[in-house]
Formats: structure tokens, C-alpha cells, sequence
């Protein structure tokens, strides 16, 4: 996993999410899940795109059920951006250039 993603569990959410100075897009995920495994390179790919204006943090719904709850999340992978710590979207996109396209909108 690149180092400019972040891996988030309930220890350390409040601070690097909620507490974040960028909006942040958080991707659920389990080592399981073969598309969860596909959209990991277009995220990697992304991260360096998106420095200083975008956090990429990864949760793994398995071990975090709490905030898998928290979210509602009932598939994987599964992505919600938040900006000051409130969810303002869900991201769809699973390609590198739709998912920039669609993440260029919701921060402009």
C-alpha cells in the first residue's frame, strides 16, 4: 500500500479523519474481497494526484465493524468522502479517470 494512504481503525479515526485539514475519502475494504484488491492500484495511483488536497485513507471492514456500521456499509469496497469530518458523497467510480473526474467535482 502507498505511504500517502493512510490505514484508519476506531484508535485512530477521530484524528485522521474527523480531525483532518482536507476532505477525506475513505475506502472500506477486507484482504477477501477481489474488487476491494482492483480498486487498490487506481487509489495508489491517485494519492500523489491528490497531495495536500485530499486524504486517502483505507478502513478494513473486518476488522473495524464499528465504523463499517457507522457508515452503513453493506458491500465492498465501498468509498464516502468527507469534508470536516461530515459525509458529503459516495464515490461510484472504480476507474483512475472516472474516479478523478468524479472527485474533481465534489472538491471543486
Amino acid at each position: 500500500m502507498s505511504n500517502q494512504m493512510t490505514v484508519v481503525n476506531q484508535d485512530n479515526y477521530e484524528q485522521e479523519v474527523v480531525r483532518s485539514d482536507v476532505p477525506v475519502l475513505i475506502d472500506f475494504w477486507a484482504p477477501w474481497c477481489g474488487p476491494c484488491m482492483g480498486l487498490m492500484p487506481v487509489l495508489e495511483a491517485l494519492a500523489p494526484m491528490y497531495e495536500g488536497r485530499l486524504k486517502i485513507v483505507k478502513i478494513n471492514a473486518d476488522e473495524n465493524t464499528g465504523l463499517a456500521e457507522q457508515f452503513g456499509v453493506r458491500g465492498l469496497p465501498q468509498m464516502f468522502l468527507l469534508k470536516d469530518g461530515v459525509r458529503v458523497a459516495q464515490p461510484k467510480e472504480r476507474t483512475r479517470t472516472r474516479l478523478s473526474i468524479e472527485l474533481d467535482t465534489l472538491l471543486d
